[in-house]
């Protein structure tokens, strides 16, 4: 317990950082995922296509993986990216952006295929029908669900600790091997510093279901 408190302006450095690194990836997330959703419903065969491979490819990947492409393979094709920070904002970002993308496509699906009709029958676009008139549906809609998204994004930043990016797992790690007899306490102390993260999300995602659905 001394340690957690001794050592608490560490542990605290860590929890910034790892709220920083899923806020980052979490937006970076919702934009790239929502690109690949228009991908996925676009009547453009090549881009389906694309946006299904990224997909299925990236959702049956495990994170790690993708961290390990970044840190040891890309360099042997040029690739060069900081490790650390940047790494991890990368790889979170392209892993979660599959999820977000499959979150966005049910909402866009959940929009009457009879507006996007009209859309067309008065002149519309395929791009303007869709981000005029089906994505901020689909959006609050998605919305419970990015949430759910956006919480396995905070639990995935402990990965980033195996590959030189202090966050609370690593911190967690360091201050357990100086202090074993502390282990304990150190650790039920990180887990609820995640909690701290995932429950106000939980309950936020919660109100805006019960809130969307009075809506309708």
């Amino acid at each position: 317990m001394e340690t957690f408190i001794e050592e608490f302006g560490t542990i605290g450095g860590a929890f910034l950082a790892t709220l920083t690194l899923a806020a980052i990836s979490g937006a970076l997330s919702l934009v790239w995922g929502t690109v690949l959703a228009a991908f996925r419903v676009s009547p453009v065969g090549p881009l389906r296509t694309v946006g299904t491979l990224y997909v299925e490819i990236v959702r049956n990947t495990p994170l790690t993986l993708m961290f390990f492409f970044w840190v040891f393979v890309a360099p042997s094709l040029g690739i060069i990216a900081p490790i650390g920070f940047r790494i991890a904002v990368i790889s979170l970002t392209l892993y979660t952006s599959a999820f977000v993308c499959e979150a966005v496509r049910s909402g866009i699906n959940s929009v009457g295929i009879g507006q996007a009709e009209a859309a067309r029958s008065i002149g519309f676009t395929f791009g303007q029908t869709l981000t005029q008139i089906v994505l901020p549906q689909a959006w609050r809609s998605a919305i419970p669900p990015l949430i759910s998204v956006l919480i396995a994004l905070v639990k995935n930043t402990s990965v980033a600790a195996g590959f030189a990016y202090a966050e609370m797992v690593a911190i967690s790690q360091r201050l357990t091997n100086r202090n074993p007899v502390d282990g304990l306490f150190i650790f039920f102390g990180i887990g609820a510093m995640y909690l701290v993260i995932t429950i106000p999300l939980g309950i936020l995602a919660q109100r805006l279901e019960r809130s969307m659905g009075f809506a309708r």
